[in-house]
Parts: C-alpha cells; structure tokens; sequence
C-alpha cells in the first residue's frame, strides 16, 4: 500500500492525502488507469479562498439567514453538498493518469 500527497491550487495549498490500497490484474485497457473506490466529503469550489473561506462558504450557503447566504448561492450556481463525493466523476479524471 502507498500514499502519496497531492497539491492542489499553491495559492491556496489544498493538500490530499492519496492511499494506492493496491494494483488490480485486468483487462489491458483497464489496468493502466486509477479508479476511486471511495472518499469523503465535496471538492471545494475553485477561488473559494482556501480553508478559511471554505469553511465561510459552506457556513453561509447551509443557513438561509446568513447574510451572504443568497449571495453565495449565486457565486457558486447551485446548491452544494460538503458531504457530497462523487467517486464517478474522480474516477473518470483517474482515467488521465498513467500507472
């Protein structure tokens, strides 16, 4: 098993922690690309201002009295989920790196 560490964004340094669990035999055209088989919690949205305008965004958004909250509503355009993870969508950006 390997982890590795991923930085996203130097501005705002979002760190990742990657655990490879381990390399599957298969189909040749399958076994040169990662799949996620799990996670945690929603990506942040791009320019949220790194963790602390974050954390502001996911306050503001899930409370409708808060003052920015229709206004980050707009800035983001939809709803959003902080538990929300799409293995899906990860695993199709995996299909990108080589193994």
């Amino acid at each position: 098993m390997t982890s590795f560490k991923y930085i996203y964004d130097f501005g705002d340094h979002w760190e990742h922690r990657i655990k490879v669990e381990k390399k599957l035999p298969g189909a040749p055209e399958l076994s040169n690309h990662a799949l996620c088989l799990g996670g945690a919690n929603a990506a942040p949205p791009e320019d949220v201002c790194g963790v602390y305008g974050f954390a502001d965004f996911v306050f503001a958004i899930a409370n409708t009295n808060h003052p920015e909250h229709q206004q980050m509503r707009e800035w983001y355009g939809a709803s959003f989920d902080p538990t929300n993870f799409d293995d899906t969508a990860l695993s199709l950006a995996f299909q990108e790196l080589k193994m």
